[in-house]
């Protein structure tokens, strides 16, 4: 019994008070934890909640975590990490990030001594978080509003500027004496880090009689682009309420809400608490490429694809500029074959990341045009080839050459040319965030010639570069005398305010974005769009479609884009909320949640940015969708079968949703791997001892041919979902005349969901896989489908 009483105790531990409360040392402001398992966004989620004397936090995770507790502003007296002992500290001592290993739910303590030194405890979930005041008012309960509902809102989504826009409350009960229309614009800088909603109108709308209860209207016309939020204030006779977004979460995104249905909460204290609704309104004259509707990628990571030309390799000794990493020698490995060395993971590589290669370059691309035409894709996307240290080159070391273990800037040129005579189109990435460190502009291991601004280590004031960093002399240490992206010292970042390197970048006839579409370039990826200034973003665009009007344009972004869909800056995004959300319903996830992600694009991104996104399912900077969906080294025959299955569900909706597909170099024959680097394994050609799935590659190729076999797959507007429940969704597109309806299932075993047809919709449906028919009765088409699976059916 005394063992039980002590557990009993150490649970109720973290909540304990050591003494009388005091006021919270940061006031109002609300802190985060912000780490690896959140993407470092200030994530309500994970925000503590301060109870009398110490701030408290829940949090599920599992394994070691690094992290920091930060304001949304990084704020650096409120900022705490680890210190150079890897303790916890505040303020400047806190130079690196905090670890803690976590096994499930915990709850976390954070205290200030008198001092104000902090302490941080974990241990077993026992907090409870304050609960919201449960409302009994039929008035305000009743209250409802739909984004996507026409009687609500109306019209539909994103609108260019100059469109009026009608919103509508009903409540089927009396006693709703007044509803406001909150009218506020949304301020999203960095990677999140600032979300800030600035007043700009309440409006009172007017009631209109609706049987026993009140609707209420009121007509916005939105005159200025930019995302927009709005809510409803509710007043009735027994109080002040909140109509508001629901609580979905959407992926990697700090704000919660689908949209859609609204919810009823009290009006709080702190109206930052307020989920909003957002409104996108572009500039009129918005307009994407015609093209990149009709895309399909290729995704390639050249260092992993194909050798071409072994003469280029990188090799130990060379004496080459490719033979060195840095100040380190480079590994090779042995064979095409071979796994990605992974420093510390006992495989015998040199503990130096990112120097192993294994040879990948243009003139492989180059050999294999042929074999990325009959996949069925039309737009090969590369990730950097600039002149770099790393096999990933995101390092650029001159942006103005080609890596030489790449091959040359001739090697483009031709790569580009033999593309189109495919009809393939060349999508180059660049970041114009940061730079290496072993740079011809920033040159720290002092291996050019170019009076790079911190050669050898040394800050260089009269380097012709100098103006494209900012450095703090008064530092002891050169590793803190400059700012490195995200804190990675190998990364110097750039001052994207300096005039001269905006000039460098795309501001000169000469520069870095003119000279690669003159070589034949189609577009842009552009890395980490978040952390460049919207101002510049605006000047980049307007440079670089005054050069070439149908040049691309596509952000890194992996949170909800909508900002950078207003005209001034990109046409679309890679959309790693596409790829989360259809490897969760593939893996066997709520077909529902899956529902609200899509959703969410179709009403917050305007349709030609939407059509545009690149849909991905794997990347270099996340496990391979083979590996999401259960796949490992050591799988049994029947579980690798389970995954390319899964796998075959989420090539069914990329190839029939709207959004360009993006296939990521080896997926398309059952390549895996899980976390950097293993998502950068070569590709299995079986000449040079790969196995390819053969079989897999057919399905694919047959899904491709399909999507540009008809306009619809590639073209049509996505409609509202027909059906959506915890494993089945039918998800309806219209192009003209021509429609087509996706029913997927992700359930185990074989299944007959019956799909609810709108008026408009034909009753006789085929099968575009199959060449099956099926007719509707009574407006309901009931399918049969297999496991795992699902159909692509056309207007007969």
């Amino acid at each position: 019994m005394r063992a039980l009483v002590l557990a009993a105790l150490a649970l109720l531990a973290p909540v304990a008070h050591a003494g009388p409360c005091q006021p919270a040392p940061f006031g109002d402001t609300l802190l985060y934890l912000r780490g690896g398992l959140n993407n470092w966004a200030a994530q309500d989620e994970q925000a503590f909640e301060y109870r009398c004397d110490a701030y408290f936090l829940n949090l599920r995770a599992q394994g070691p975590q690094e992290f920091k507790i930060a304001d949304e502003a990084w704020t650096p007296d409120s900022t705490l990490g680890g210190d150079a002992q890897g303790r916890l500290a505040r303020g400047p001592a806190a130079v690196g990030n905090y670890k803690l290993d976590f096994r499930g739910a915990h709850t976390l303590r954070l205290r200030f001594d008198p001092q104000g030194q902090p302490t941080l405890d974990l241990g077993p979930q026992t907090f409870k978080p304050s609960p919201p005041a449960r409302i009994t008012d039929e008035a305000a309960l009743s209250t409802q509003f739909d984004s996507r509902y026409a009687g609500s809102k109306s019209p539909f989504g994103a609108q260019p500027r100059g469109t009026e826009i009608r919103f509508s409350l009903g409540s089927s009960r009396p006693g709703l004496l007044r509803a406001t229309l909150v009218l506020e614009k949304r301020l999203l800088s960095g990677n999140q880090e600032q979300l800030h909603y600035e007043p700009l109108q309440r409006i009172a709308m007017t009631p209109e009689g609706r049987g026993l209860g009140t609707g209420f209207t009121a007509t916005v016309r939105f005159d200025e682009v930019g995302v927009f939020g709005y809510w409803f204030e509710l007043e009735t006779d027994r109080g002040r309420y909140a109509l508001q977004n629901n609580k979905d979460t959407i992926h990697w995104t700090r704000e919660k809400g689908s949209m859609g249905p609204a919810v009823v909460e009290r009006l709080p204290t702190d109206t930052r608490r307020i989920r909003r609704y957002r409104q996108t309104i572009h500039a009129a004259d918005y307009a994407v490429p015609a093209w990149a509707q009709d895309a399909v990628y290729y995704a390639i990571f050249p260092e992993r694809f194909r050798n071409g030309d072994p003469s280029n390799d990188p090799r130990p000794g060379g004496g080459r500029v490719q033979d060195r990493y840095q100040d380190h020698e480079v590994e090779r490995h042995a064979r095409w074959v071979e796994k990605p060395f992974k420093p510390g993971s006992g495989d015998g590589s040199d503990g130096v990341h990112n120097n192993d290669f294994f040879g990948g370059d243009l003139a492989g691309i180059i050999e294999k045009l042929d074999y990325i035409k009959a996949l069925g894709v039309n737009t090969i996307y590369l990730t950097p080839i600039f002149r770099a240290a790393s096999n990933h080159k995101y390092d650029t070391a001159d942006y103005t050459e080609v890596d030489p273990a790449l091959g040359s800037q001739a090697d483009f040129k031709r790569l580009c040319a033999e593309a189109a005579k495919r009809g393939l189109r060349v999508l180059p990435d660049a970041s114009l965030n940061h730079v290496g460190a072993d740079s011809l502009y920033f040159d720290r291991f002092a291996r050019y010639d170019s009076r790079g601004a911190f050669r050898g280590g040394r800050i260089q004031a009269d380097s012709p570069y100098a103006s494209w960093f900012s450095f703090d002399p008064s530092q002891a240490s050169p590793d803190r005398q400059f700012k490195g992206w995200v804190g990675v010292t190998d990364l110097p970042e750039l001052d994207k305010s300096s005039r001269a390197f905006r000039d460098f970048a795309y501001g000169r006839p000469d520069s870095v974005m003119q000279r690669w579409l003159d070589l034949g370039a189609a577009g842009w990826r552009m890395d980490v769009a978040p952390w460049v200034p919207d101002d510049f973003w605006r000047e980049w665009r307007r440079a670089v479609k005054a050069h070439r009007p149908d040049v691309l344009t596509i952000a890194e972004t992996w949170f909800d884009a909508s900002k950078y869909f207003l005209g001034d800056s990109f046409d679309g995004t890679m959309n790693y909320i596409f790829r989360s959300a259809v490897l969760d319903f593939a893996a066997g996830g709520d077909a529902r949640q899956l529902a609200a992600q899509l959703e969410f694009m179709r009403e917050a991104y305007p349709a030609q940015s939407l059509l545009a996104n690149m849909n991905l399912l794997s990347s270099h900077d996340q496990p391979r969708a083979l590996f999401a969906l259960g796949e490992r080294d050591d799988s049994s025959p029947a579980q690798r079968r389970l995954a390319r299955q899964r796998l075959r569900l989420a090539w069914l909706l990329q190839m029939s949703a709207p959004g360009a597909p993006s296939i990521y170099y080896g997926d398309e024959v059952g390549v895996g791997g899980g976390e950097d680097p293993f998502n950068r394994a070569p590709y299995p050609w079986a000449d040079q001892g790969g196995q390819p799935d053969e079989s897999l590659h057919a399905e694919l190729r047959r899904l491709t041919a399909l999507r540009q076999q008809h306009a619809v797959l590639r073209q049509g507007l996505p409609q509202a979902p027909l059906l959506a429940t915890r494993q089945h969704l039918a998800l309806p597109r219209r192009l003209g005349e021509a429609q087509v309806l996706t029913v997927l299932s992700n359930a185990a075993t074989a299944s007959r969901p019956s799909v609810p047809l709108s008026h408009e919709m034909p009753t006789r449906w085929r099968d575009a896989l199959s060449g099956e028919v099926f007719q509707a009765v009574q407006g309901r088409l009931t399918l049969p489908l297999p496991p795992l699976g699902g159909r692509i059916l056309l207007n007969d």
